[in-house]
């Protein structure tokens, strides 16, 4: 499926179109960096960008700020403050950043600048700092570090301290994460729908996975990704009669306006992350909700960009219902598999309740 406004936004990039900026930032796989659309760097190859609706959607789904166009400072100018210093804080992750230090880089007095850093970031500098710690610490774990060594090198100052920080977050024991999946026996199977290719993949607890993508190659890539150690396995040689049925259920809620299929999910998040997705699947089809309400639902209610940027961190659509967050104004925000997608989405919810 062509995704018309991507294709718009590929043209201002393209263009290095400075009236772009603010509205959107691309970003390239190949280098893991996100940038602004006038940004000067060398254009990357059209396969290899995708785009955001906002610079934390682009950090939750891993890339990195360009150190040349400095995305976020197309925000405005207190937002872009704070983005800078929170670009501070990932750089200085492992150390000890007291609140008092923090404040007099941003040359704020500490109360401001905390009532500041929560208004634009959803969370406090003190979360902040510890969800930038967790990041190293698994992605050392999947490169293929200790659990003590990854933790003392992200920040963590012991054993204890490294569980108590991690239980939860990762879905798993620190161990277990970093065998990426080692054990684990994943079913998958993809099939075509109305709105592209689509792969729903699940361990025996239930479904950890559903993406759209545009082949079904590119989405056994993902899967792997995800689960770099599990055992992957399609449906069709696993003889897993129960994945073919939710398949097929989610199938035919997407092209026939059936009920959307009630599933076990096996979800993998943060406790946040969690809360968000669990009172998504609380919306009505046909019904949406503000970031805002979103933030308020998962009873953190100052922390709207963090809700957002666990919308983009869900990696199974449709069955958590992301797509019915939009922004304050009514429009449709961003969306993971593009807002053509979200569109259809919303509009076959909407035409059934009516």
């Amino acid at each position: 499926m062509t995704d018309t406004l991507d294709e718009t936004r590929w043209q201002q990039v393209t263009a290095r179109d400075k009236a772009a900026d603010g509205q959107f930032v691309y970003a390239v796989k190949t280098t893991g960096v996100y940038c602004r659309p006038s940004c000067p760097s060398r254009p990357a190859k059209r396969a290899n960008v995708s785009f955001f609706a906002a610079p934390a959607e682009a950090e939750a789904a891993g890339f990195r700020a360009c150190r040349r166009c400095h995305p976020a400072a197309a925000q405005e100018p207190a937002t872009s403050l704070m983005q800078a210093m929170a670009a501070y804080i990932v750089s200085h992750a492992e150390e000890s950043l007291t609140l008092a230090h923090l404040a007099d880089q941003a040359g704020m007095a500490p109360t401001h600048f905390q009532r500041a850093f929560k208004a634009a970031l959803g969370v406090s500098p003190r979360e902040y700092q510890a969800a930038q710690r967790l990041a190293r610490f698994k992605l050392a774990l999947r490169e293929g570090e200790g659990v003590l060594e990854a933790g003392l090198d992200a920040g963590f100052g012991s054993t204890s301290r490294i569980y108590d920080m991690a239980d939860g977050s990762l879905g798993m024991t620190p161990s277990a994460y970093r065998a990426g999946g080692e054990g684990e026996h994943i079913v998958h199977a993809t099939r075509e729908t109305a709105l592209g290719f689509l792969m729903m993949a699940a361990t025996q607890r239930g479904v950890c996975f559903v993406q759209f993508g545009e082949s079904a190659e590119r989405l056994l890539a993902q899967l792997a990704a995800e689960f770099p150690k599990a055992a992957l396995l399609p449906a069709a040689l696993a003889a897993a009669a129960p994945l073919d049925a939710w398949m097929a259920a989610l199938a035919e809620h997407l092209e026939q306006a059936a009920p959307r299929p009630d599933l076990p999910l096996d979800l993998r998040g943060t406790a946040f992350q969690i809360r968000v997705w669990r009172f998504l699947m609380s919306v009505k089809p046909g019904d949406v909700v503000s970031y805002s309400e979103l933030a308020a639902g998962a009873e953190k209610p100052r922390a709207v960009r963090a809700a957002a940027s666990a919308c983009a961190a869900n990696r199974i659509a449709v069955l958590i219902p992301c797509h019915r967050a939009l922004r304050a104004d009514g429009s449709l925000g961003g969306y993971r598999w593009g807002l053509d997608r979200k569109r259809a989405l919303l509009d076959a919810e909407r035409r059934l309740k009516a």
